[in-house]
């Protein structure tokens, strides 16, 4: 039987965490929304005047402690793509991504209204990617190792995406997810929040170029939007 990794939950259960970060996140968001609504208004008049369909997507996520949110976005793919194409992965070329959703997947603006989850507890700008409910798997089949990713709320960018954004195996991603939490500092976000930049600037790694849960036998499902 394999020895059960041990985790740290001190840093999770920091002073910084706790109160610092959630003050930092609720200050940057609400000057972002500020600052960026041109932005904001631009996309979603592009978004609803170039196809068919509501103008925010919404999917359920697993934040904090597995529970369930909703999840928004900027729609950037054709409505009933969950019916058609490869489901949760979305690579380069795929048909079910409008004009305008490529534009807003290449500058990552179709990520946007995560601002609000932020101001409603939902995320943090840095933390983990929140999961799909049913991709990579169920929060049921996650391992008491894995499931220490869910100690800390998700993030807009995490410490998983500097390594690679959407070509990091699920396995690896999560692995990447829990030393986040066991490190999480002041320090180490104003490290991810720069090196996003520089991933987003110079659009790197943000397309799926092939499946990243190996694991036999195994459908990967289907979903609206991309993996990310």
């Amino acid at each position: 039987m394999p020895e059960e990794r041990t985790v740290s939950q001190a840093a999770a259960r920091g002073f910084y965490n706790r109160i610092v970060k959630r003050l930092l996140d609720i200050l940057i968001s609400v000057i972002a929304l500020i600052l960026l609504s041109p932005v904001l208004l631009i996309a979603a008049l592009a978004v609803k005047l170039s196809s068919k369909g509501p103008v925010v997507f919404r999917q359920k996520r697993l934040g904090r402690n597995g529970k369930e949110f909703d999840f928004y976005k900027f729609r950037s793919m054709v409505v009933g793509a969950e019916k058609t194409g490869s489901g949760v992965y979305s690579g380069k070329g795929d048909p079910r991504v409008t004009r305008v959703g490529r534009i807003l997947r290449a500058t990552s603006i179709d990520e946007l209204p995560q601002l609000i989850n932020i101001l409603r507890g939902d995320m943090a700008l840095i933390g983990p990617r929140p999961p799909l409910t049913y991709h990579p798997w169920p929060i049921g089949e996650y391992d008491a190792f894995q499931r220490h990713m869910f100690d800390v709320r998700p993030g807009i960018t995490g410490w998983a995406q500097t390594h690679g954004r959407k070509d990091v195996e699920w396995h690896r991603r999560i692995e990447l997810n829990v030393w986040y939490v066991e490190h999480v500092s002041f320090a180490l976000d104003l490290r991810i929040f720069f090196l996003t930049f520089f991933k987003v600037f110079t659009n790197a790694d943000n397309a799926n170029k092939e499946e990243t849960l190996k694991k036999d036998g195994a459908d990967a499902g289907a979903s609206g939007e991309k993996e990310k």
